[in-house]
Formats: C-alpha cells, structure tokens, sequence
C-alpha cells in the first residue's frame, strides 16, 4: 500500500471496501456460478484438489474475472501465475483504454503496483548488504546527510524500516501529484517533511511510506545512483524486464503501453499518478515483468543465469523477521505473510488511487501469483475481487486444514469481555489534523451472548460482518475461513489486537472514544448552528413587527458578539468539512500549494476558537449578573460549553497552530 491506504471506513481494507451489500452479494454469486461453471476432474480422488495446469487456471480465471469487471465496473486486469521456475498463466482483461477498446497485453501494458514498489527497494538495500555497504541494524543516520532524531534514545535502523517499526507518524503530505513540474528530488522531498517519532522504533509496527523512501534515498546515497538508474542497472537489466521502470513521468518508449487508471471504468479516466516519494510507490510494469521479478524471488535470487540475490539474502527476507501477536501472520524483511491452508505464502499488496494491486508467493510451492487492476470499481469492488481471486486459487490448488481449537465457555466469555471496547489503526496521525478522521475510523470489538466476540467493522465478502470463535486463548478464527484476530495482553490489559491480514498494523486501544465525542460534536454543531439561524430570524421577526432590540449598552454588545462569533465558528468548521472532503477526493488535484491553505486555516482556528470561547464566557459572566430570563441565561451557558467543547476537540486533533505540516 502507498499513498492511499486500504481503509476500515472509509480505503475497510482490501478484504473489507465497504459498498452495497446487494452489489457485493452479485459479486459473490457471480463467482460461485463461474466457478462451478468452469470445475474441472480433481487431481486427487476425492480431495477436491485441483492439479494447477495452464488448462485448468485458464479456465477458472475467464470463467471468473470478465464477470467480476463487468459487475465491478472495473476497465482491465492483469493477471500472472508463475510455477516452478516459468511463467505457467500471463493474461490481460478487459482494457487498458476503454474509449479506444485496447485490451490489456500482459508481456507490454503497464500498470501501476503502488505499493508493491517497495519489494524492488528492499531487494535493493539486500544486494548493499551482500556487498558490506549497508548494515540492517546501524543508525540509518550513518548513510543519511540529515538527521532523524532518535525517540526514547533509540536510532532507526534500516531493519525497522524494512518491518515496518520505525515509530514514525503517519502523515499525508507526501502526495501523489499530476504535475511533472512539481515533483522534487527524493532527497529533498524527504528533507522537507520528516514525521514526528511518536514511538520508540521497534515497538509495534505501523505501515509507513517515508520509511520506504528513505532506504530509496540511502541506495541512491551509498550506490552513487539515482534510485532509479539503480533499479534498472541492478534488477530490471538482469532479470530482462524491458517493460518496467520507476521513472515519472514515463520514458517516451514505454509510455504508449501505459494503461489508463480509472475510477470507474464507465466514468472518464484520469492522468497518470506521480508518487513525489518514487522507492515507495512509483513503480510502473508489465505483468510479464511481475512474472519474472516473482520466479526471481521464487528461486532465492535467480532467473536463469542471472542472479539478483545471494541465496542467503533472499531466504533472510522471505523468513519471518517480526510477530507481534503469535499465532498470527508476522512481518518478514519487505514482505508479509499471508499464510493460508497450511502453506506459507509471502506477499504484499499495493494501492494508489485508481491502481490496485497483490502479489503472493507461495514459497514452499514454487507457485507465485500476480494481480492488477486499473480501476477502483463500483462500491470499491477491487478490492473484493482481489480478495476473492487469491482466496479461490488458494482453496482450488492449495487447499488444507483450517486453524483449530477451543477455549472453555467461562474462559472464552471472560476473554471477550477483557478485550470490548473501541480501536484504532497503528497506521495514523498522532500529530496532525488527519488525527480527526482517527474518530471515524474505529475498529469496535463487543463481547457476543454466547462468549465469543463480535467485530462489526471486519466484513466478509458477503458484506456481513465476520464471526468468530475462540481457538485459543485470545485467539480468534472467523468461522467461515481461516483468518483470524489476536490480542496481546500486558498486565491484564489489552496492548493491540492484531488480525491476520494486516500484519502490519495493529490495533491500539482509543481513549477518545466516538461514542460520546461524535454525539458531542454534533451537538456543538447544532446549536451554535441555531444560535447563527436565531440571529437572522430574530431581526426579520422584529422587523415585521416593528418591535424594538430590547438590550442596550453592554448587554447588547456581549449579545451582538456571541452571534458573530457562532458565525465565525460555524464558518470554520465548515472550512474544515471542505477541506477534509477536498483531501479525501482526488489526491492528485492537490499538490504542495496547498500548504498555504491549511496553515491559514489552523492558524484562523487558533484565533477564532479561543477568541470565541473567551467572549462566549464574558457572555455568561454578563447574562449572570444582568436581569436576563432563566432561559436566555441557560441557552448562554450552552454556547460557552459549545465553544469550549469545540476548542477542545481542536486541540486534541491539532486543527490549531501555524504550521502546514500534515
């Protein structure tokens, strides 16, 4: 994932987009028909067992895929399935230009794997090791000419970039942009932004962008090449991928092969992405080339006579370098497990608005498989579908046992209980106003009737929410597959809840519960929205009726400037509401101009929330000591807690201050 993350409300993560259940439920039924449609003779008396052929994969997936794009209104689709050390499937589908009906070319059409990227960069900072120029546990300011600071006296290391634990704040500054001439060098576009440290690295992992890029940055350092003439000269040129570059924009001769990126295939197209942060995301390439890069990978660093790993390196990657809630998938050196039915698959996923994207490699089977989308699709459905896809392959080729186990009804319903309560995603601003959406995006977990616990926000591809049964101690199996949550549990208390799809980033108690704050801002908003509306119609009122104003002096000073400051504030919420929705649309629409909006409009806030809960409570000092009815002095005292209330929502979500950094 790159510069858009798979969200649980609003980018639920791929297995979750949220959209219309019947949509989702079309999709699903789509699938089981396509597959019974295309069921070929097991391989093993039986089992059920598919013998993975050509024939067979070629069937199911164009028994499944034209109708998944067409529900999905999605333009095109590559998909890639390598075996024992060759390409066994390379496919396109649908279109890489829908206005001009071209189809996708898996050895030519270029896609974009967002995130997928960064698998490129770690092979990368593997070779520097190989050759003793890197260390993948020094202070990563050894090979930087800027400093990261160290939090609670720890340095990064280039291992905890490579995991995922660099502690760094989740920010959004580092855009996706449409404007070649607003795209920086990569060293000082890192320069410009350093994220806050908000946790001692190593502690618990939450996906970051910026720790990517700065091992980008660190090879172009110590290699004496630009990251991308890197790549090309030390993976791509070895391993014969002609069609795959990281350079934005394109090379004039791989930019007709480009595939346009859509939100909706049936909707217009939009220009192509620029990642101002290349290592991790700005990959553009071929599903021919994926196929080479994963049989690469497959076999510990080598594709024919090439080699782009020692075997050592590659195994050190592929092994699992962190777990932080066991029994769960772990973290290794670049990639994630996404173990399914027994076999242990490495992978990693890759988002950028309209681009998405998943590889799986299936390591002790020799068997990779690739996956790319040109479009977002109707309700999101690109993530389902890619959800559905590897789920299906792995149950028609690789199929196995699911997690078993039990916990006794007293035990487990004790479990659930200890674990209620309400989460949030490592993965986010601690620092910034994008701290808000944090409000939004709350994972809930509740103890059930019958012990075990319900997660409302995790849905299946039916669009229900999951079930789940206690397996172990705090160990939780949804009881319709094989993925499951876990909490880690410290000193009787809940320090994260882990879940088998999102290795990467946990989930972290919330103190700031949108139970009572949501209802709170709600409220604030309401009434000093009525108090604005009151102002306006009590004029016209007494203007109909020719009736006089009725205070003087100061009475009628403090009345006059509480309804102009509800005005200003309303003002600025609804600033804020725009601002947010701009943000959450187009990111490429954006750009770094846009800094000078967001710090005007923080350092307004700064001035109009504090000046307003200042004159709001002059206002009820005033209405207390002046002959003013019982009614006008309670309403007074509402609109000082409206204005203090919205302060500090303020304050904890860092909407005031000066600076524009986000």
């Amino acid at each position: 994932m790159t510069k858009t993350l798979r969200p649980l409300s609003s980018r639920v993560f791929t297995a979750h987009l949220p959209g219309s259940v019947a949509f989702v439920r079309f999709l699903i039924t789509t699938f089981a028909l396509a597959a019974f449609a295309q069921e070929a003779p097991a391989d093993m008396p039986g089992s059920g067992t598919h013998a993975l052929t050509k024939t067979d994969a070629e069937a199911w997936l164009d028994g499944l895929l034209p109708y998944a794009l067409q529900a999905g209104d999605i333009a095109g689709a590559v998909v890639v399935v390598v075996k024992d050390g060759a390409v066994l499937l390379q496919k396109g589908y649908g279109y890489s230009d829908v206005a001009a009906r071209k189809t996708v070319d898996p050895e030519r059409t270029l896609f974009r794997p967002g995130s997928v990227s960064k698998l490129f960069t770690w092979t990368a900072v593997m070779q520097l090791v190989e050759e003793g120029k890197l260390d993948l546990d020094a202070d990563i300011n050894t090979y930087l000419d800027f400093k990261i600071p160290p939090r609670q006296g720890k340095p990064i290391t280039l291992r905890n970039a490579m995991t995922h634990t660099t502690g760094f704040n989740e920010v959004g500054g580092l855009l996706l942009i449409y404007d070649p001439r607003e795209l920086h060098p990569l060293g000082e576009e890192l320069k410009r932004l350093i994220p806050p440290r908000v946790t001692a690295p190593g502690i618990i992992p939450a996906y970051c962008n910026y720790g990517a890029s700065l091992a980008g940055y660190i090879v172009e350092r110590v290699s004496g090449e630009s990251f991308e003439s890197y790549i090309e000269r030390h993976i791509f040129d070895p391993l014969g991928m002609t069609h795959a570059t990281f350079r934005q924009p394109l090379p004039q001769a791989l930019a007709p092969w480009m595939s346009k990126g859509y939100p909706v295939a049936s909707g217009d197209p939009k220009p192509f992405e620029i990642d101002t942060t290349p290592p991790d995301g700005a990959l553009s390439i071929s599903g021919a080339d994926m196929g080479r890069f994963m049989i690469a990978h497959l076999q510990n660093g080598v594709l024919g006579s090439s080699k782009i790993l020692e075997e050592t390196s590659a195994v050190q990657m592929h092994s699992t370098a962190r777990n932080f809630t066991p029994p769960l998938n772990g973290i290794l050196l670049g990639f994630f497990e996404s173990n399914i039915n027994g076999h242990r698959v490495i992978a990693h996923g890759g988002d950028l608005q309209w681009f998405h994207s998943d590889v799986n490699l299936f390591v002790d089977d020799g068997v990779g498989l690739f996956i790319s989308l040109n479009s977002l699709g109707k309700d999101g459905a690109a993530g389902p579908i890619m959800t559905a896809v590897f789920r299906q392959f792995s149950d028609r080729y690789f199929p196995g046992p699911l997690p078993e186990g039990s916990v006794d009804a007293e035990t487990a319903k004790k479990h659930a209980e200890l674990v209620s309560g309400r989460y949030v995603s490592s993965r986010r601003s601690h620092e910034s106003f994008f701290a808000l959406l944090n409000l939004l995006g709350q994972v809930r977990v509740s103890a059930t009737d019958n012990g075990s616990v319900s997660l409302p926000d995790f849905k299946g591809l039916d669009g229900e929410p999951k079930k789940w049964r206690e397996i172990a101690p705090f160990v939780w199996r949804n009881v319709e597959g094989s993925d499951r949550i876990a909490a880690r549990i410290e000193n009787n208390r809940v320090a994260f809840i882990g879940y088998d799809e999102l290795p990467f980033m946990p989930f972290q108690p919330w103190w700031w519960s949108a139970v009572w704050l949501l209802p709170l801002l709600v409220i604030v908003v309401v009434a000093l929205t009525a108090n604005t509306l009151a102002w306006s119609v009590s004029a016209l009122v007494r203007r109909y009726y020719g009736a006089d104003y009725g205070l003087v002096g100061r009475e009628a000073r403090t009345h006059l400037l509480v309804r102009i400051v509800s005005l200003l504030v309303m003002a600025t919420v609804i600033a804020w509401v725009i601002l947010i929705q701009v943000m959450s649309g187009d990111l490429g629409w954006i750009g770094p101009h846009l800094g000078v909006w967001i710090s005007s409009l923080r350092l307004l806030s700064l001035v109009i929330l504090f000046g307003s809960s200042a004159i709001a409570l002059w206002n009820v000092w005033n209405l207390l000591h002046s002959q003013r009815k019982w009614l006008a002095r309670a309403w007074g005292m509402a609109l000082a807690i409206s204005c203090l209330a919205l302060l500090y929502i303020a304050i904890v979500f860092h909407m005031v201050g000066y600076s524009a950094n986000y």
